[in-house]
């Protein structure tokens, strides 16, 4: 077998999406397939993606926000060689390697004042994992509070802090005292509190499942109340923490002083699975008790030498590139640009988020003729509407963005940090290229929804016959 990778590529040039349905997840080839997301790229750099026609994509979505210096940045890229070609004795594992402590005090010098203390893990649904059980641990009580929407990961006590039910329909009763109340609802949360059983209240200062943001006075009344009942205060920065709103961390926008913060995605450059917990010593104190305990929480590849060497590269670029700043600067342009064509169409509702983290809405429109298509697509599928921007965006301009979850109206940005002015016009140019077509009715616009009914209904079908087959 030839195992030469660049030969194997080489040789099954076009297989991937063959590949992948066959052994690994056919209904997501059947969903790529249906909305035109299908391509096979071959190269990746900075903001762009390319295909084996050597046609470039805009990447908005930077891998849901693990890329945000950009792909193959040359910094990070250089770190990882440097740390394979140094033969470093790696994952020892009853070791204390030097690199993970390096990038530990790195880390801990953006945190608020008292937390000193890191847990590294592999993903941001473990780094969450862990901070479930740190709180319980430490507080000696069970449940955590969380919002309606969240969205902390799908391995089993993340998935229970989820507040959307379709990532947890069919896996049974999954973390006892997860409970939910509606975002920045702190009449809600204070209700929980005086319970008495509370160990943590979790949230994610930015919703990444629509783009939320709470009003402003929620964050620090709620932090104010859970330290006056002795609970704590976890904040899930997997998606917001490095630079994506337009602070190193988006909790820095409320002057918030966790007792733990949670992160993961962006921290390695997006070429080793990396995350950390971040944490009060009280709280260590209280988990890892004694020798004894030394390693009652822990994972065989966190701390590992490739990770932390390319998670010191990218905080090094987020600072000599001034990125943070950057997505301050690059995400006003977005939504003021975005704001700007509110007046011309009637269906863009509202803009949100902060820096690079941005959310466009979408609501019913006022002209009787628009007013009768939008309902005819949300009866056939409620997150059809959505895809009638997507789709036009990467099959027409080559423009990657998402939608931001079930049954939504909204568009998600998350593109990398680097990008610049040029980056901003063409998307700019192309959402309005788009948006103006979903306000001709009919139009090639609502014929997308139509075949995507259709191509949706076809799968289904397909399913149904192959889950027949033995």
């Amino acid at each position: 077998m030839v195992t030469d990778l660049k030969t194997l590529l080489t040789a099954h040039a076009g297989r991937g999406h063959e590949l992948f349905a066959r052994h690994i997840n056919p209904q997501l080839v059947r969903v790529l397939r249906t909305i035109g997301f299908d391509r096979n790229y071959v190269s990746g750099e900075g903001a762009i993606l390319y295909d084996d026609a050597g046609e470039p994509y805009l990447d908005m979505l930077a891998g849901y926000g693990v890329f945000a210096v950009g792909r193959s940045h040359p910094k990070v890229v250089k770190a990882i060689r440097e740390a394979l070609e140094l033969s470093y004795p790696n994952m020892v594992q009853m070791d204390a390697p030097l690199v993970a402590g390096l990038l530990a005090e790195r880390l801990l010098s953006y945190m608020p004042q008292g937390v000193d203390t890191v847990f590294f893990t592999n993903s941001g649904t473990e780094a969450n994992e862990g901070a479930i059980k740190f709180a319980r641990k430490a507080t000696g009580r069970k449940r955590i509070i969380y919002w309606d929407h969240a969205f902390h990961g799908l391995t089993t006590g993340s998935l229970a802090l989820n507040g959307g039910a379709e990532f947890q329909k069919g896996f049974g009763e999954l973390l006892p005292g997860a409970t939910k109340i509606p975002m920045g609802d702190i009449e809600a949360l204070t209700a929980e509190i005086k319970k008495g059983d509370v160990a943590a209240f979790i949230f994610e200062p930015v919703q990444g499942k629509g783009v939320y943001v709470a009003e402003p006075t929620f964050y620090a009344e709620a932090e104010r109340l859970c330290r006056e009942n002795g609970v704590l205060t976890i904040c899930d920065e997997v998606q917001t923490g490095f630079g994506r709103t337009g602070r190193m961390f988006a909790h820095q926008h409320w002057n918030l002083s966790p007792d733990i913060v949670t992160v993961a995605k962006a921290l390695s450059g997006g070429f080793i699975p990396c995350g950390a917990i971040c944490y009060r010593r009280w709280i260590y104190d209280r988990v890892f008790t004694d020798m004894e305990h030394c390693v009652v929480h822990s994972n065989t590849f966190s701390r590992n030498v490739l990770a932390t060497a390319a998670g010191l590269a990218t905080l090094d670029v987020l600072e000599e590139e001034a990125l943070v700043e950057n997505a301050a600067k690059m995400g006003a342009l977005i939504t003021d640009g975005v704001r700007s064509m509110a007046d011309r169409f009637e269906m863009l509702s509202e803009v949100r988020g902060l820096g690079l983290m941005i959310g466009i809405e979408f609501a019913e429109p006022r002209s009787l003729r628009l007013k009768a298509a939008w309902k005819m697509v949300h009866a056939l599928n409620r997150s059809l509407f959505a895809q009638m921007i997507t789709v036009p965006m990467m099959k027409r301009h080559r423009i990657l963005t998402q939608v931001a979850g079930h049954n939504m109206d909204v568009i998600k940005l998350l593109p990398p940090l680097i990008i610049d002015e040029a980056n901003v016009v063409r998307f700019l140019e192309a959402f309005e290229d788009v948006v103006a077509d979903c306000h001709k009715f009919p139009g090639s616009a609502w014929k997308v929804t139509k075949d995507l009914a259709a191509a949706s209904a076809k799968a289904g079908r397909a399913t149904r016959m192959d889950s027949s087959n033995p």
